[in-house]
């Protein structure tokens, strides 16, 4: 046995590669584009247009003091110099034109410069020069999801088997993992509209009802899998099926719901609009790629657990399921973050974004640490309900070489999430690409590349890079 990459894997990575990058950037940040979409005040809740007042003479720039959202109140520390929005900030169900024009005392020569992300105006942000037309629709995100969904869906059902293939999965895996990976590529229209939609309510303030969609598909994922597994003997193709109409369910749900809203989320059909989709991609475009890369990295890192049999692929596949909620927990202290900062930028209220940020780090450490104790302590009662068959025992101490690396170190993942979350808050999605790049994906790639070879025995070896290049890249978001 040995860890090095699979010559097959790495001449599929190129067309996995095109998978991943499509899935990757077209679930977009819709939460940082949505409140751009919507024509919502910011009285506390966070940003729709930012502005500031440029002066064209260098010895003459007025303040740079955000002034945030429409008819937001000018910060008391610079009266004077910020613009004047022809709109009061509030709540607003239908599209309306924003102006904004220099307050009294400033020469015309002064330029207004605005985000429409809630980011803080710079000198090389927009330069205002019409009003700004905002418009109350969901209606771009609806359809581009749609769109992205069934592309990647053809796309993976066709091309699953070869790229399961080209990764080295094992003769004796590859009949079940084909049809359950074709049903779930099924469900990618359904998944993509779900993660749209549920992006932009969380953007107005709506976090419950997302939630309470998710948990209807969850308990409906559950029932069908025991509908499908032991009720028609489906197996892996079962599962693959509950999966994809758990997708369906909670797409459907928070479709109606948002069909029937009175707000600025309200969805009234599909439409295309060129300047909004484009808006969309260059801000969730960073965080697509950074999606794409990690699930590259972790391709390379499945094909290498490959080759080390079939015991050590089906531990690690339960494994994998067990920290998975562990991860769904922490990630929701991330979504938090980026939500409560990038609102709290919006609204100029910068003194608030270091209690948020001390809140989420002692918040994902708690759960990462706490829960990840929970896996490492019933973890083999717990793998015993994925594992079956005479081979059990072999398959869950398996899944405990895991957990005991997984249990014990996922709260640096956490921490990892949460400073990137912060930085994405503040307007910043270029850098955490990059870090996470550097950082966790090609630190990777180059571990099992190099490292893991000297110790072709030892699962332990490759394991370990997961906790290494978190620890990097969280110390490079924090410092």
């Amino acid at each position: 046995m040995h860890t090095s990459i699979p010559g097959r894997a790495v001449r599929g990575l190129s067309l996995l590669l095109a998978l991943l990058l499509a899935s990757g950037c077209l679930v977009l940040t819709a939460c940082r584009t949505a409140p751009g979409d919507s024509a919502t005040g910011t009285s506390g809740t966070g940003a729709d247009t930012s502005a500031d007042t440029e002066s064209a003479a260098p010895d003459n720039t007025a303040s740079t003091d955000t002034a945030t959202g429409s008819g937001s109140e000018p910060a008391p520390e610079t009266p004077g110099t910020e613009p004047v929005f022809s709109v009061g900030g509030g709540l607003y169900t239908g599209a309306l034109s924003l102006a904004l024009t220099l307050p009294a005392g400033l020469p015309e020569s002064t330029t207004i410069r605005y985000t429409t992300n809630g980011s803080v105006p710079t000198g090389r942000s927009t330069g205002y020069r019409a009003p700004l037309d905002i418009l109350a629709k969901a209606d771009t995100a609806l359809t581009v999801s749609l769109i992205g969904g069934v592309a990647v869906g053809v796309f993976g059902f066709f091309a699953t088997e070869p790229l399961l293939r080209l990764m080295g999965t094992t003769k004796e895996i590859l009949p079940s993992a084909v049809p359950y990976m074709k049903a779930y590529f099924t469900g990618m229209p359904g998944c993509l509209l779900y993660n749209y939609l549920a992006a932009i309510q969380r953007s107005g303030g709506d976090t419950k009802h997302p939630l309470l969609f998710l948990a209807i598909s969850g308990v409906a994922n559950v029932g069908l899998n025991i509908l499908m597994v032991a009720g028609f003997r489906l197996g892996a193709l079962g599962v693959g099926i509950a999966t994809s109409a758990s997708q369906y369910i909670a797409a459907a749900a928070i479709l109606i719901f948002m069909l029937r809203e009175e707000g600025c989320c309200r969805v009234t059909g599909f439409a295309l609009d060129g300047e909004r989709l484009k808006k969309m991609v260059l801000i969730g475009l960073p965080a697509g790629l950074q999606g794409t890369l990690f699930s590259l990295s972790n391709v390379i890192i499945q094909s290498s657990i490959n080759t080390y049999g079939t015991y050590v692929v089906a531990g690690n596949a339960a494994g994998s399921n067990l920290d998975g909620f562990l991860y769904i927990a922490m990630n929701s202290v991330y979504t938090a973050a980026l939500t409560f900062v990038g609102q709290n930028v919006g609204a100029g209220k910068y003194a608030r974004i270091k209690k948020i940020s001390f809140l989420c780090v002692g918040l994902v450490t708690f759960i990462g640490v706490s829960l990840g104790v929970v896996l490492v302590v019933f973890g083999e009662k717990l793998l015993l309900i994925f594992a079956t068959g005479e081979n059990k025992d072999a398959v869950v101490k398996a899944g405990m070489n895991r957990l005991l690396v997984m249990g014990t170190t996922y709260f640096l993942c956490g921490l990892m999430d949460v400073g990137c979350g912060i930085m994405r808050g503040m307007g910043k999605t270029i850098l955490p690409m990059i870090v996470s790049l550097v950082g966790s994906c090609l630190f990777r790639i180059v571990w099992i590349a190099t490292v893991c070879p000297r110790f072709p025995d030892n699962i332990f070896a490759l394991y370990i890079s997961y906790p290494i290049s978190w620890f990097i890249t969280a110390a490079v978001h924090y410092g």
